[in-house]
């Protein structure tokens, strides 16, 4: 499957759904649907696929060959630009966060976006606080070129229009709450606009240190122009902060596991869907609802 197609525009995809059975949700009443969004392609998973293909698109109709973009170390969107630009035909930078790792091994995530071609660029935890800043910008743009600037995670108001589709797969579907993973925002800024009548959207925060609703709110509004009332975020299932984990999460990654053959993400979908099941102990879900959870991948 390629990432844009003949004439530079985005490709349309769509994910399978897939119901799980478990004797929990048979004791709850609940349907719980899995929106495999990680199956979407091998390299460019999920929230990744749909925020980045407009982006890399918006680069081409504009003539240029380049896009830079930000992350962590072990970041999957750094990663995942790197195979998008390597399959759409794109130069990519990845301006990457702490100027320590520079003189360091890479590690597999970072080593596995240089072989994909990806120009790695180490910024100070100083300057990167400072990384959309004009300065900044102008600073890695005279180092590496003309490029299309995505921040980090992919999330922009092109991005965000991407992730519109997610929602409207989901619109025919039954569910009547779409469950996702929050790190940027802009997956729930763009999946809860594309949801049906009726349905709403909650978000589990994969980390404590960004104001994850006044940035959803600000993606939706630059974006479409104003905020949808069918969503907000639960904060309380974050373990810790991001990439942090704990022995009961990983152990109920693990169960997962074991059950239904998936493996989850620590950092991003372990914590949602590990929400999702202490909400069907705690009876927040009526007898006949229907829970779509987003596996981004």
């Amino acid at each position: 499957m390629t990432l844009l197609s003949r004439s530079g525009s985005p490709a349309s995809p769509g994910s399978p759904v897939q119901e799980l059975t478990d004797d929990r949700l048979q004791e709850a009443g609940v349907r719980l649907l899995l929106k495999r969004d990680d199956l979407l392609h091998p390299t460019v998973p999920g929230n990744k696929w749909r925020k980045l293909l407009p982006n890399l698109a918006a680069a081409r109709a504009a003539g240029q060959d380049a896009v830079l973009t930000f992350g962590g170390a072990y970041s999957n969107h750094l990663r995942a630009t790197a195979a998008a630009g390597r399959e759409a035909g794109l130069r990519t930078i990845g301006v990457v966060r702490g100027d320590e790792l520079r003189d360091r091994p890479l590690n597999p995530s970072l080593a596995q976006a240089a072989a994909w071609g990806m120009e790695l660029d180490f910024l100070d935890r100083t300057t990167w606080r400072a990384r959309m800043s004009e300065a900044v910008l102008d600073s890695l743009l005279r180092r590496h070129g003309v490029a299309l600037v995505v921040p980090e995670g992919g999330s922009n108001a092109l991005g965000v229009r991407g992730c519109v589709a997610l929602g409207r797969e989901l619109a025919d579907s039954g569910a009547d709450l779409v469950c996702c993973s929050v790190g940027t925002g802009g997956t729930l800024a763009g999946l809860a606009a594309g949801l049906g009548t009726g349905q709403r959207a909650v978000g589990f925060a994969a980390l404590t240190h960004a104001p994850l609703d006044t940035e959803t709110e600000a993606l939706q509004q630059r974006a479409f122009g104003g905020c949808t009332p069918n969503w907000r975020i639960e904060d309380g299932f974050c373990f810790g902060g991001y990439g942090r984990t704990t022995p009961e999460l990983t152990a109920f990654a693990a169960d997962f596991r074991s059950r239904h053959g998936i493996s989850l993400d620590l950092s991003y979908e372990a914590k949602t869907l590990f929400g999702v099941y202490a909400g069907l102990g705690a009876g927040d879900f009526a007898p006949g609802t229907t829970v779509a959870v987003v596996l981004a991948g």
